[in-house]
């Protein structure tokens, strides 16, 4: 079992819902009045991630051109209109809910706890949380208590996103940066972790110099903290190789042994390898011709994360291996080195650095994948530079719920769809039972 449900199962209740999950004061945990030590509601925190895999794994992925449903009404994700809301119940219900029963229990410890580093670790999953869930949603309810007053409903009323990021996210992962250690534990957030997703926060937000710092910070200093690429692609995943993964900054642990928030089961993988009828064939033939397209630029003869991504007749996505019963094992990977460096190289192409120094970055990814070094001779403008990056991204972190997010934030939803995308289905429909319990104070996206 996994490290950290182990110390939650310790601490923890049985889980019980409300009608609105932001007036949940988590049953999971003890009133703050009697608790002297909150390792076991930071580990509720933890926990409370699990229910964001399944959702956050299709909706970046399904909904992009990577993969594709079979079945109605999950072929609404590839149909860009107001047909999402039929699955509020299997995929954004359970996502809000567990968001914020996250939120709540950081909140928890950051009110109560006299530990640094566990203030540090919630602030760190807070501002995970709300990220997740602005990149989601958009506007977003702002919570900032452990219990709060709800006699007055209008603190339920969303928030922009701007606020959001301003508020919450950004300071919470400075003050994260600032209490956490560089060491990196499986399961548990870090300096580096804070560093990685708060450059990955200013990049989603355009902000590109404001993230080079960020993202410097992890790339240059990945030594000190053992990080490094791994030397095979297909080490990188795989329940046997996650403990010591030293190219893991960051992900959400997954076990067979406990129940979560996701009603359906934290079985992300399953959506890919087509064990779910309703996709007996994931793989969108898009991300199959975006693997051919780049099979002249090895003397290999194709990208070696081919195969490790695409089933042998490339019609399911093997990405996270089920062999030897161990399927129900894979942590979601929240955050790894090549996401990071390969946010870094644009960064800095945004930032006016030259294409040779840009794509040079790019070299070890590429190589370990069998591919040739960039050529900044042809590849000579911020733009060819651009593209490449996005390409290099798709093949690189394929299945790993970025996709749809990478499009969105680049602005590049219609070149890659193929079609005009309404701006309004950039993000997905407010759950509306939420909507329903706080009498219409929260308020669902437009379009939908």
């Amino acid at each position: 079992m996994k490290t950290i449900y182990r110390l939650f199962l310790g601490a923890a209740l049985l889980v019980t819902a409300c009608d609105n999950d932001l007036d949940q004061f988590p049953s999971n945990i003890a009133s703050s009045d009697s608790l002297e030590d909150f390792a076991g509601v930071l580990n509720a925190a933890y926990y409370y991630q699990l229910g964001s895999v399944t959702p956050i794994a299709v909706m970046g992925e399904f909904r992009a051109d990577n993969a594709l449903m079979d079945e109605a009404p999950y072929t609404e994700f590839d149909e860009y209109d107001n047909g999402l809301t039929a699955m509020e119940d299997q995929f954004f219900g359970p996502f809000y809910t567990a968001m914020y029963k996250s939120i709540l229990s950081a909140n928890n410890v950051i009110e109560n706890s006299t530990d640094a580093t566990e203030i540090g670790e919630a602030k760190f999953l807070r501002a995970l949380s709300y990220f997740k869930l602005v990149q989601v949603f958009g506007d977003v309810t702002i919570n900032l208590s452990s219990a709060p007053d709800l006699t007055d409903t209008s603190i339920l009323a969303r928030q922009p996103t701007s606020e959001v990021y301003s508020s919450v996210i950004i300071p919470d992962l400075q003050d994260a940066i600032s209490a956490l250690d560089v060491e990196i534990n499986n399961g548990r957030a870090s300096k580096f972790a804070a560093h990685g997703l708060l450059g990955k926060v200013y990049v989603t937000m355009g902000n590109y110099n404001s993230a080079e710092p960020h993202l410097a910070a992890v790339v240059n200093g990945a030594a000190s903290a053992g990080l490094s690429l791994k030397e095979n692609f297909s080490e990188i995943f795989g329940a046997e190789n996650e403990v010591e993964n030293s190219e893991i900054i960051f992900s959400t642990q997954v076990s067979s042994s406990i129940t979560d928030e996701y009603t359906f089961g934290s079985d992300f993988w399953n959506w890919f390898v087509g064990d779910d009828s309703k996709s007996d064939f994931p793989v969108d033939p898009d991300l199959v011709a975006a693997f051919d397209a780049v099979a002249n630029d090895t003397l290999e003869g194709g990208d070696l994360r081919r195969a490790v991504t695409l089933g042998p007749e490339e019609l399911t996505a093997v990405k996270f291996p089920k062999e030897g019963g161990l399927g129900a094992e894979h942590d979601w990977i929240e955050l790894r080195l090549a996401d990071v460096i390969l946010l870094y190289a644009e960064t800095l192409n945004e930032n006016g650095a030259a294409p040779a120094e840009v794509l040079g970055l790019l070299d070890p990814i590429r190589t370990r994948a069998g591919l040739m070094p960039l050529d900044p001779t042809t590849i000579n403008t911020q733009a060819l530079v651009r593209e490449a990056i996005l390409d290099e991204r798709r093949l690189e972190l394929a299945f790993e719920g970025q996709r749809w997010f990478d499009l969105v934030r680049t602005g590049t939803v219609d070149q890659e769809i193929g079609e005009t995308v309404n701006s309004n289905y950039y993000v997905f429909p407010v759950p509306v039972s939420e909507i329903l319990a706080t009498d219409g104070v929260i308020t669902q996206n437009a379009g939908y």
